[in-house]
């Protein structure tokens, strides 16, 4: 079924933020340049020109502080589905069942924005919302593309060739690009998650952003990283 976005459809985004993280202890309210995480992701949703509710899934009564102060609803996680053994689709599904029973809401699109990446802005859920819509995608997905040679670690740690032959090489005309996906921003169909049970399902499109706006917060290292560029580029940029 083709979609076309105007000023009635329902677009609906979920923001995942549970308290508990490994790598980083509550990662989505560290703060990056005075501005908790959680912060990027809230205004680039709530800025953009076409989701029309921004709902933030926690189980952190912290974050929930958080998302309540800078406008968006919350829908308050169970503890299980607040551990990291748990993906994403449930979380979801829990978030549409409480839209569903209580406010009597189904959307037309889910977008899922993660908190980790937040050089993504509401200029770039606004290109992938168009591009979905144009595409008459049931998923897409944001990401980067490059021209890398693709290696994987065996058990004895040596590496073989995932794409190519090492015999022969070939030069940088001659390599397919490749396409990583990044984790800023997940849309589908309600349709299409309801049947699928998954977020990216049927005929999937890709929204490509360049790759250092594609920096995935995971580790103390990434946070450093992303604190510099932060710095250079300025907090105009992040809308």
């Amino acid at each position: 079924m083709m979609l076309k976005i105007t000023k009635f459809m329902k677009i609906l985004s979920i923001i995942p933020a549970r308290g508990g993280s490994k790598g980083i202890k509550l990662k989505n309210l560290i703060k990056l340049n005075g501005i908790p995480l959680i912060t990027y992701t809230i205004k680039a949703s709530l800025n953009s020109k076409k989701i029309s509710r921004t709902i933030v899934s926690t189980d952190h009564k912290n974050i929930q502080n958080v998302a309540k102060k800078n406008g968006a609803e919350v829908i308050q996680r169970p503890n299980r589905l607040a551990t990291n053994k748990i993906s994403l689709e449930p979380v979801i599904q829990h978030v549409l069942d409480n839209l569903k029973n209580q406010d009597k809401y189904e959307p037309d699109i889910i977008v899922i924005l993660q908190n980790t990446s937040p050089f993504r802005n509401s200029k770039h859920i606004d290109e992938a919302l168009s591009k979905f819509i144009k595409g008459n995608f049931d998923s897409l997905i944001s990401g980067f593309s490059a021209d890398y040679f693709s290696w994987k670690k065996m058990d004895d740690n040596s590496i073989l060739p995932v794409d190519f032959d090492p015999k022969k090489r070939p030069n940088r005309q001659q390599k397919h690009r490749q396409f990583f996906e990044n984790g800023a921003i997940f849309i589908s169909k309600y349709s299409s998650f309801k049947n699928s049970k998954c977020r990216v399902s049927g005929k999937i499109g890709f929204y490509e952003m360049p790759m250092y706006l594609s920096y995935d917060i995971n580790e103390k290292e990434d946070l450093e990283i992303v604190r510099n560029i932060l710095k250079k580029m300025g907090k105009k940029y992040f809308s």
